[in-house]
């Protein structure tokens, strides 16, 4: 089989496989926020829920784990791709003009992953395709 049919062939799964990862990069900058695990540098006590900070952790904690089992996909990753697009120019351009000196660089690439998600779908291992019967 030629080299280019091989990847194609791959190509479903592998999307399956930058959804689970991406979701669960994200889910634990949920769980960071929202709990203090993993614990970070200077941090504190939990946000209170209804702060920027709280919805912010919630999102990602209940976003990211949709994300990972690819239910409601593609609504989800639109939504999650906007509060990226939100962070990055609240809380990381107002430092620098650059990602990798403001910090933004994770923000620009969730936000972008996550509109991929939008066009792309969740691939064939998740519980939208079961749900359709696709698996």
């Amino acid at each position: 089989m030629p080299l280019a049919a091989t990847m194609s062939a791959w190509a479903p799964r592998l999307l399956s496989v930058l959804r689970i990862m991406s979701g669960l990069l994200f889910l634990e900058h949920g769980t960071q926020k929202l709990f203090g695990f993993p614990a970070r540098m200077g941090g504190g006590p939990a946000p209170d829920l209804l702060s920027l900070p709280g919805i912010a952790g919630s999102l990602e904690l209940v976003g990211g784990t949709l994300i990972v089992l690819g239910l409601f996909t593609r609504p989800v990753a639109f939504l999650l791709s906007g509060q990226m697009a939100v962070a990055y120019f609240l809380a990381h351009a107002p430092k620098s003009p650059f990602p990798a000196l403001n910090g933004g660089d994770a923000a620009i690439l969730f936000c972008f992953v996550f509109l991929y998600l939008v066009a792309a779908g969740p691939g064939p291992w998740s519980l939208d395709a079961q749900r359709r019967g696709r698996i």
